[in-house]
């Protein structure tokens, strides 16, 4: 969430960039001159009024950038709205600064209304030039989320995968029936793996395909591994990252069942809940606590569903009475 939020606040403030100061300080110049034109009652008198105000709007304009610009390590440690407080407010002061410029030319009067119309005028086109960064960067963020997208479902792809061949190869020999069933399930597992990278699926989905997992790991553990289902039809269109339930089956396995002699259960109630969907995924705890993993599955399934639905979605894990939990919830 922290890397989220500095990665905004750069593409926020790319205006430190020389083509996008120019953008600025046109827009702020073209701003005044339609301004003057609306006052003046001729054109000599617009042309004299924009000889006059072109200077301090380009001091204050450039002095405003200067000090966002250089402001910029301190952004992100601020709130998004204290962000832009401080913009407007500056751009206010910067206006204040460009209008008394004029004071040693004794081209503009010190008195309070022409300093208080500059403020004014400097904070409505730093408000204005605040929003469109803000609308530009978040017209950017689609094209990266799908990119992150694509990453982090690529570092799920090569590892359950391989796990899942190894079964079934390993039963050709053994029970070539069994092997068949394991083979489709791992076909169907593979269609979705390779499906186009990004594109969100239903949890009914998801929900299928975790059992597909299941089934192919219920044929390695035998009896030691034994699973129940639970699931609500109300809650099977909700929208899911494709192969976000899958590495949460895979944990429960990894470390409740692998780990224990005498195996264990692994329970996924899927339920849908005050306008939410929910899958619960519980599984034993051996009686020999097994090393912790790093999370990096967990982060994966969070960063992924957060790309999705933003704060819509959560993944929470917890411990109680022996059992392990991780809790999904999307919107429905």
């Amino acid at each position: 969430m922290r890397a989220r939020q500095v990665a905004r606040v750069s593409e926020l403030f790319d205006l430190c960039q020389p083509t996008l100061v120019l953008r600025v300080v046109l827009f702020v110049q073209l701003g005044v001159a339609v301004s003057g034109l609306a006052a003046a009652s001729s054109a000599q008198h617009w042309l004299t009024q924009m000889a006059m105000l072109a200077f301090p709007a380009l001091a204050g304009t450039l002095m405003w950038l200067v000090l966002v610009c250089a402001a910029k390590p301190v952004w992100g440690r601020v709130a998004p709205w204290r962000r832009a407080l401080a913009a407007v407010l500056l751009g206010g002061l910067c206006a204040m600064a460009g209008w008394s410029l004029l004071l040693p030319l004794n081209m503009a009067s010190a008195a309070g209304w022409p300093l208080l119309t500059s403020a004014l005028s400097g904070m409505a086109f730093a408000s204005l030039v605040w929003v469109w960064l803000d609308q530009r960067a978040r017209s950017a963020r689609p094209a990266d989320a799908s990119a992150r997208l694509a990453e982090l479902q690529s570092r799920i792809r090569p590892h359950f995968l391989f796990n899942a061949l190894n079964t079934a190869v390993a039963l050709v020999r053994i029970d070539p029936e069994r092997a068949e069933t394991v083979l489709e399930d791992l076909a169907q597992l593979f269609r979705v793996a390779l499906a186009e990278v990004g594109a969100s699926v239903t949890l009914a989905e998801e929900v299928e395909l975790a059992q597909r997992y299941l089934a192919i790991e219920q044929v390695r553990f035998g009896d030691r591994l034994a699973v129940s289902w639970e699931v609500d039809a109300a809650a099977s269109q909700a929208r899911v990252p494709p192969l976000v339930l899958q590495p949460l089956v895979e944990n429960a396995v990894r470390h409740g069942i692998e780990t224990s002699l005498a195996g264990g259960t692994v329970r996924v109630r899927v339920k849908a809940r005050h306008g939410s969907a929910q899958v619960v995924i519980s599984n034993s705890l051996p009686d020999t606590p097994s090393s912790p993993g790093a999370g990096i599955a967990l982060a994966n399934v969070r960063e992924r569903l957060a790309l999705l639905h933003d704060f819509g979605a959560a993944l929470e894990t917890w411990s109680s009475d022996g059992q392990y939990h991780a809790r999904v919830t999307v919107p429905i």
